[in-house]
């Protein structure tokens, strides 16, 4: 009797381009989950942490990342260089899991795709909390075929600033789909290196804002704001409004408290809420600055 053959799942046709630096505590989780794929490509900036020994002991490649400023950041630069070898490109964050029913959606675009790209959900979770209500999940072209996608190139060409893409969102070349199966998006690092983590990004979010109130674009090869367009183009529409509006930081504490229901979270979506609202605060105060160093014409 001969022995008993057992057959794996074929990988899918994708590569997994996960962005990191210091990310010891978060890339375990997100590792893990990552079996379908083809290839994983764990993009790191000289993390001082276990980044890169973790990736390499769940079978994941690693490669540097050395900001020089300007465009391109981190994984612009990656889809730039790396010679992908796949047909797909799957973007993650590492504190972003991909479930199962994910997964199979992926599978069935990559067999048959209708779409060139697909916009996926990033399902908030915060504090040990699912949430259900607030508004805070958004989603974001993060399934695309290898070439044919970029993301905006947004006015920031600080040396000393951001060496990743923070907002930019990915402009494509071609028709964009949507996938159901949220991400499991969680920061297991606390709330101390979360909130600053939004530091830094409201700085850059005022040098962003700024040079959009002065000149009145954002910067080249950008998402076109559409009202009536896909999640991406509704959302800078929308923006576009109202960083204009006085009060913005109360707006977005009662847009997210009070009308997407995040009272229904309990304390966190209280807390969830300030954050935001505080974020948006910090932003406008760096405008302020910016305009205060700023030489009149």
């Amino acid at each position: 009797m001969g022995a008993i053959q057992f057959q794996t799942a074929p990988k899918l046709p994708v590569t997994v381009l996960l962005a990191a630096k210091n990310e010891a505590v978060n890339l375990p989780r997100c590792l893990a989950a990552l079996g379908p794929a083809e290839r994983v490509i764990v993009l790191d900036s000289h993390s001082t942490d276990a980044t890169a020994e973790i990736a390499r002991q769940h079978g994941a490649e690693v490669a540097q990342f050395d900001y020089r400023g300007g465009y391109p950041k981190k994984r612009q630069w990656a889809l730039d260089t790396i010679p992908f070898g796949t047909p797909w490109i799957l973007l993650l964050d590492a504190d972003e899991v991909v479930p199962e029913d994910l997964w199979k959606e992926i599978g069935n675009v990559t067999r048959q795709p209708d779409a060139d790209a697909y916009l996926i959900t990033k399902g908030f979770h915060f504090l040990g909390r699912k949430f259900k209500h607030g508004g805070f999940s958004h989603s974001a072209v993060l399934l695309f075929k290898t070439g044919m996608a970029r993301f905006e190139k947004l006015f920031d060409d600080d040396l000393n600033g951001l060496d990743m893409e923070i907002h930019e969102r990915v402009v494509v070349d071609g028709r964009i789909g949507k996938l159901k199966t949220p991400l499991v998006h969680e920061d297991f690092k606390g709330l101390e290196a979360y909130i600053t983590r939004h530091n830094k990004y409201s700085t850059w979010e005022a040098k962003v804002r700024h040079h959009y109130l002065t000149t009145g674009r954002y910067g080249e090869q950008t998402i076109k704001p559409r009202l009536f367009g896909n999640s991406q183009e509704r959302r800078r529409f929308l923006k576009a409004l109202i960083i204009r509006l006085p009060f913005e930081p109360q707006i977005w504490f009662i847009y997210h408290y009070l009308l997407r229901l995040g009272f229904l979270e309990g304390r966190p979506g209280l807390i969830a809420s300030q954050i935001r609202a505080a974020y948006i605060a910090q932003a406008r105060a760096k405008i302020y600055e910016l305009r205060l160093n700023t030489p009149s014409r």
